[in-house]
C-alpha cells in the first residue's frame, strides 16, 4: 500500500490541484537528466527538471504478482536534450527512470510513482517513444549458474581470468578502409584469420571513440584484416579511425582448452548429454548404455 505524505494529501483534497509528472533519467555512466510536462522548469532534490521538452506520458501499467508492469514516455529528440546520435550510441540502454507526481506550486509536495528502467527505444521522424519497465522485469534476467554446454563466463572476467589486455588477445589498428557503417579493413593486426570473429572492437580515436560493438565476422587475408561489425556505428566510421580488437571466445569446452589454453576455468558442462539424448529412444544392443562414461 503506497503512503501519501500528508502536505500533498492534503493538497489533493483541495478543490482544484497544481499537479504535474516529473521523470529523473539516469544513465548507467551516473549522467542524470531531469524532464517534466509542466510549462516552467522545476527543481528539488538537487535535480533540475527541464520543461518545454515535448515530454509527455502514455499510459502506465501495474501488475500483480511478478508480471512485468511499465508504460511508455514520448518527447523530441533534440529539445529534451536527447540525441539520435547517444541513443543509437546505447547510452540509454537500461537507464534508471523516476516517475513523480508533483506540486508545481510547492515542490516539495510530491510523490515517487514509480521506479522503472528504459527498455526499447523506437524513434522516428525526430521524436522517440520510450518503454519504461517496471523492476520485475529484472526477474527474467538469467541469474546465477545454468548447467549447459557452453560456459556461462564472459571472455576476460573475473570467472574466466583471461588478460585481454596482453598483446596475445589484443591488438590495436587503423581503418584503412571502410563502408562507414559496419564494415572496416586495416593492416597490422597481428592475428590469423578468425581469430577475432565473436570478438571486441573497441573505437580509440574518431566520432565513435570510447564506444564497443562486437565483431561478427574476422578475415585476415594477404595482410590486409576485414572486420564486418554486429552493430551499426551510431556515427559514421572514416579512414584514419583507430581502434583496438580482442579475441573472441565461442564459449566452447574445445575453444577454451585449445585457442586460451584455460580448460581449469572453463564455466560450462561439456559432457552434459543434451536433450536429444535424453529423449530418444533406446535401440537394441546399441553401445554407450550401460551407465559409464561416453568420454573413455
Amino acid at each position: 500500500m503506497r503512503t501519501i505524505p500528508q502536505n500533498l494529501a492534503a493538497h489533493l483534497a483541495d478543490g482544484a490541484t497544481n499537479l504535474c509528472h516529473c521523470w529523473k533519467l539516469t544513465r548507467l555512466d551516473g549522467t542524470a537528466f531531469g524532464f517534466t510536462d509542466h510549462d516552467r522548469d522545476l527543481s528539488f532534490a538537487g535535480t533540475l527538471y527541464a520543461a518545454r521538452t515535448g515530454l509527455e506520458a502514455a499510459e502506465a501499467t501495474a501488475e500483480l504478482g511478478f508480471a512485468v508492469g511499465g508504460g511508455e514516455v514520448s518527447g523530441a529528440l533534440v529539445s529534451a536534450g536527447l540525441t539520435e546520435d547517444d541513443i543509437a550510441s546505447g547510452l540509454y540502454d537500461d537507464a534508471g527512470v523516476e516517475t513523480w507526481l508533483v506540486n508545481w506550486g510547492n515542490v516539495e509536495e510530491r510523490l515517487l510513482l514509480d521506479v522503472g528502467s528504459i527498455g526499447e527505444i523506437r524513434r522516428a521522424d525526430g521524436g522517440f517513444v520510450a518503454e519504461v519497465r517496471g523492476l520485475m522485469h529484472r526477474f527474467d534476467e538469467e541469474r546465477g549458474r545454468l548447467f549447459r554446454a557452453t560456459c556461462s563466463a564472459d571472455l576476460g572476467d573475473e570467472r574466466c581470468g583471461i588478460n585481454l589486455s596482453s598483446s596475445a588477445y589484443s591488438d590495436s589498428g587503423t581503418v584503412t578502409r571502410t563502408d562507414g557503417a559496419l564494415s572496416i579493413a586495416a593492416s597490422g593486426i597481428g592475428f590469423s584469420d578468425g581469430w577475432c570473429t565473436a570478438g571486441r572492437l573497441t573505437w580509440t580515436g574518431g566520432d565513435n571513440a570510447g564506444l564497443s560493438v562486437e565483431i561478427k565476422v574476422h578475415r585476415a587475408t594477404g595482410g590486409t584484416d576485414e572486420f564486418d561489425l554486429w552493430q551499426r556505428a551510431p556515427r559514421a566510421i572514416k579512414v584514419g579511425d583507430t581502434f583496438r580488437v580482442t579475441a573472441g571466445c565461442d564459449k566452447t569446452h574445445a575453444t577454451c582448452r585449445a585457442k586460451f589454453r584455460n580448460a581449469v576455468n572453463f564455466r560450462g558442462f561439456p559432457h552434459m548429454p543434451g536433450n536429444d539424448f535424453i529423449i530418444r529412444m533406446p535401440q537394441q544392443g546399441e553401445p554407450g548404455l550401460d551407465g559409464g562414461s561416453f568420454f573413455r
